[in-house]
């Protein structure tokens, strides 16, 4: 935590030599990763900027316009490995920070991945090949925050990100996502690499892994009544609703997200339902039965928070649904 603003994260080879981001295949793809920890001493929100030095400008700036994966340091408790993706928009000197520069991200494009990637499979295989050296060692580039990633290593973390043995699908009324991976086939080329993509701004494919990291994240207990079903199927009676939409600018992030029972999320998207900053729940005045409403919130009169700090509401996302949505 001591160290200074002129190193990312984990970067104890600044100096080394990196791979530029690969303009690969007959159109131009650019991809990155980018080290985020949650500790992190830099000003980042994954969802919206990150936060560099100089020494990684030009790397930065030859992903504008394209993707990046994000990735949780092995050094980290509890680390999450490859854990989201989101496109680079533009890269401007951070105001607030001289000698700073911010990558801002895309509205709408960061995606958390259902099934975090780890730096190594179970026999101890390399996901992100590009860190190998030519006598197939992890070489210093694996230390640097900020480094190229070619289309082949980002269409197989992201293959991995996406992927789920076991969906977690709605109740009714929902076609299921067709399959998030495909069998891998050696070596990628350049449909593989489109798929992923076409796969990341799909909102099938979006929808479906947000159901998964929030009832993930909320045990796939309802906030509001604190009721866990699961139906005959095998199946959470309980869905996941955005804060704040989607169709408002939204992200598809856990913390702009909530695990409702079909009745709470009714009420919650009607704004009959909100939460205050410290997880009151909220029954607006103009609701016709308010008695009602307050017999089927939890002992408690507070939601029911993920244990993860990271994964709670987040103030910005409660105030802009008490704001817009709820009815006072």
């Amino acid at each position: 935590m001591g160290q200074p603003l002129a190193a990312r994260d984990s970067d104890v080879l600044s100096g080394s030599r990196l791979t530029r981001c690969l303009p690969a295949l007959s159109i131009r793809m650019a991809f990155g990763v980018f080290i985020h920890r949650s500790d992190s001493i830099y000003d980042d929100t994954p969802a919206e900027r990150y936060q560099f030095p100089p020494q990684y400008l030009s790397r930065v700036r030859a992903c504008i316009g394209d993707w990046i994966v994000y990735y949780e340091p092995r050094k980290v408790p509890g680390t999450r490995g490859y854990f989201a993706v989101a496109k680079v928009e533009q890269v401007v000197a951070d105001p607030s920070a001289p000698g700073m520069y911010l990558a801002l991200i895309e509205p709408g494009s960061y995606l958390d991945f259902s099934n975090p990637a780890p730096f190594a499979d179970a026999d101890g295989v390399v996901i992100e090949r590009g860190v190998l050296n030519e006598a197939g060692r992890i070489s210093g580039r694996a230390q640097a925050a900020v480094r190229g990633l070619s289309a082949s290593d980002f269409a197989r973390i992201v293959g991995l990100g996406l992927a789920e043995d076991n969906p977690l699908l709605p109740r009714v009324g929902a076609s299921e996502a067709p399959s998030a991976v495909r069998e891998e086939r050696m070596p990628f080329g350049f449909d593989e690499t489109r798929e992923r993509v076409s796969m990341l701004v799909s909102r099938v494919v979006r929808d479906r892994v947000f159901r998964r990291i929030v009832l993930r994240a909320y045990d796939e207990r309802c906030a509001v009544t604190g009721l866990k079903l699961i139906n005959g199927g095998g199946r959470a009676e309980v869905e996941a609703a955005h804060i704040r939409p989607v169709e408002a600018g939204g992200p598809d992030i856990v913390s702009n997200g909530l695990a409702l029972s079909g009745t709470a999320h009714w009420m919650f998207d009607r704004g009959l339902i909100s939460l205050a900053d410290d997880a009151r729940i909220l029954v607006s005045r103009q609701a016709n039965d308010p008695d009602s409403i307050r017999s089927v919130i939890n002992p408690s009169g507070r939601a029911i928070l993920p244990d993860r700090r990271g994964d709670r509401p987040h103030p910005h996302f409660l105030n802009w649904h008490r704001e817009h949505c709820f009815k006072l």
